[in-house]
């Protein structure tokens, strides 16, 4: 019941959003009721360029969303943008093996990461991070998220960018 309540919430939020980052925050709060998060944001991906854009963040402090970074091919990239499925790490020792900002991401007590890739016509667009104290992501929680929040990604991500 808590999860349609939640989808229910997420789909007025988003219908009412007048720009992206209500779009976005629709999209955080359904993830914090159905997985939970210490720490959100949403990348946008353009692979022309081979840019990434941080377009949303709940921590806008420690992660804010002005400028772009270069996308690195690693196994991550392999996992998110080659395979389309979720990267998984759930302690800071694997986050490190692909973030260089892993001491910024430990330091804000996050130790465990699930990054859902946002996929349009077959290319990567955009991906989900979601990030939560160590062994926090879960067979489940990884199940849900794919189950739950791949679809409001995808619709979240639409509204923002017409609204942009």
């Amino acid at each position: 019941m808590i999860k349609a309540t939640a989808q229910v919430q997420f789909e007025n939020a988003l219908s009412d959003a007048t720009t992206p980052d209500q779009a976005y925050d629709a999209l955080c709060d359904l993830t914090q009721t159905v997985v939970g998060a210490k720490l959100f944001t949403v990348m946008t991906v353009d692979m022309t360029t081979e840019l990434a854009q941080r377009s949303y963040t709940s921590d806008p402090v420690n992660y804010p969303t002005s400028g772009t970074k270069p996308i690195t091919r690693n196994s991550w990239f392999a996992i998110v943008h080659d395979q389309h499925e979720c990267f998984v790490a759930n302690t800071i020792e694997e986050i490190a093996e692909v973030f260089p900002d892993y001491e910024l991401i430990n330091s804000l007590g996050c130790q465990s990461v699930i990054n859902l890739p946002i996929v349009i016509a077959g290319t990567l667009v955009a991906t989900v991070n979601i990030l939560h104290e160590e062994a926090y992501y879960t067979e489940d929680r990884v199940a849900r998220t794919k189950e739950l929040l791949t679809l409001p990604s995808l619709a979240a991500l639409c509204v923002a960018q017409g609204l942009s």
